[in-house]
């Protein structure tokens, strides 16, 4: 009698393995996925705020509204032996779809470029409450709010001793110290009386926000022929 040994099949033992070293690369296959999707939003995100971030820093939160005012002093019993000016003042608001923007001294700058003097900041601050009908009146109020700076009104007593800015609102909603979107302000620059600007003088002011770029206002002043003068 031949006895014949019989092997022991293993073939469900290979399929076995193979299905889980198969399934073994799809769940790596999967996580390196996920990995790459998930860096890829990552990226994607950084991207979108850093070209966010550029375009606001690259803009201007803010625009001129409307003509300058120059307050001129032409007579010799107030100081002026040449006509001169005693304060520019530019009317501003925030620009289309833009942020509020705060105001006040120690969040902004203002530049001072003359052929008489150049400044890095003269800016004294903000007068948040109320809102005024011209820069007489804002001036008056100045004196209280920022007395340390603007001791004097320019308009009907005597410039200051040093330059400075200021800015008042014309269009006030809610008495705070940012010019929000609806508001309208001016900013006014009183002069110290040998940097008073006179007639064809260039002056450029700028006003620097927290963010954003700065607000660039250049004007060529015109003959000087009274107590108002419009700067175009």
């Amino acid at each position: 009698m031949n006895l014949i040994r019989k092997g022991k099949s293993r073939r469900g033992v290979i399929g076995i393995e193979s299905a889980i070293v198969m399934i073994a690369f799809v769940i790596v296959a999967a996580a390196l996925a996920f990995v790459v999707l998930n860096m890829g939003l990552s990226s994607t995100q950084k991207a979108k705020t850093s070209i966010g971030t550029g375009i606001s820093e690259a803009s201007s939160a803010l625009v001129i509204s409307g003509n300058g005012l120059g307050i001129g002093c032409t007579s010799s019993t107030k100081g002026c032996t040449t006509a001169q000016l005693n304060v520019t003042a530019f009317p501003i608001k925030v620009a289309t779809g833009g942020q509020p923007v705060l105001l006040t001294n120690t969040t902004a700058a203002v530049k001072l470029v003359t052929s008489k003097v150049q400044y890095d900041d003269i800016y004294a601050g903000i007068i948040p409450v109320k809102d005024f009908q011209n820069v007489t009146l804002a001036f008056t109020e100045a004196r209280s709010v920022l007395g340390k700076h603007i001791p004097l009104n320019p308009v009907t007593q005597a410039v200051p001793s040093n330059t400075k800015a200021m800015f008042y609102f014309t269009l006030n909603l809610n008495n705070n110290t940012s010019l929000d979107a609806g508001e309208q302000g001016m900013l006014a620059v009183t002069y110290r009386i040998s940097e008073r600007p006179v007639s064809l003088d260039n002056v450029r002011i700028e006003l620097v926000p927290p963010s954003g770029s700065a607000l660039t206002i250049e004007r060529n002043i015109p003959v000087i022929s009274g107590l108002l003068n419009d700067l175009k």
